[in-house]
């Protein structure tokens, strides 16, 4: 990634005071390791522990049921531990009704890819459902979630690839400023919204209701 590139991603993120960490591929890319490093406030799914710690991250708080963790390296590191037995909810969720009790906003969640697809797809349908209360993103190694309501301009620049995922099939679209337009068009399928590419310095989604609309940027390649 080179500097301009760098420079603007780091600033879509800024602004993200808590990270949650899921246990999946670990966050190791350049972006990732400066987000971390840059003193925010970190919520770790207790299965990310000893992830998290391999790249020297120590989180200010552990969250889970406890089935997947080192109760040595709580030790050692001295972390917080907040124990949630509940079966219902994925360790995600867990993390996040933590979030929630504690009023925390502006949430970044990382780790959340590049393992099982089942679980990741869960993890998408998770960021959409909480960004109803809560400014919140998903940042994989290689790209960026973000979820809009109704209509948003978004930072981006020529040739960053987007994609746009609908919630249901009567949802009507307007794109502007990418390279393939759409003029009041609903997606029956969600690849139909997949595969753009921004041409400006911004482009604009624009949707019929409320219903959270995931949007997709991809981080350069190099």
């Amino acid at each position: 990634m080179n500097r301009i590139h760098n420079d603007f991603w780091k600033k879509q993120f800024a602004n993200f005071t808590t990270i949650v960490v899921a246990n999946g591929e670990v966050p190791d890319s350049e972006l990732s390791l400066s987000i971390l490093n840059d003193k925010r406030r970190i919520i770790c799914c207790d299965g990310a522990l000893h992830k998290l710690l391999s790249i020297h991250i120590v989180p200010d708080v552990v969250v889970g049921d406890g089935d997947s963790m080192d109760e040595e390296e709580l030790l050692r590191y001295q972390i917080p531990y907040h124990a949630d037995k509940s079966e219902e909810y994925n360790d995600l969720q867990k993390a996040l009704k933590y979030c929630v009790a504690k009023d925390y906003d502006n949430i970044l969640l990382m780790g959340c890819g590049g393992l099982r697809e089942d679980h990741f797809i869960a993890n998408l349908s998770i960021l959409a459902m909480y960004s109803k209360n809560k400014c919140m993103r998903m940042l994989t190694e290689h790209g960026d979630f973000g979820v809009i309501k109704r209509a948003e301009e978004i930072p981006s620049y020529p040739g960053m690839q987007v994609s746009v995922f609908p919630s249901h099939p009567e949802q009507k679209f307007w794109f502007t400023g990418l390279k393939y337009p759409v003029n009041n068009r609903a997606f029956k399928w969600l690849w139909e919204g997949s595969l753009n590419e921004a041409l400006e310095d911004s482009f604009v989604v624009e949707a019929s209701d409320d219903e959270p609309v995931v949007v997709y940027r991809a981080l350069p390649s190099c």
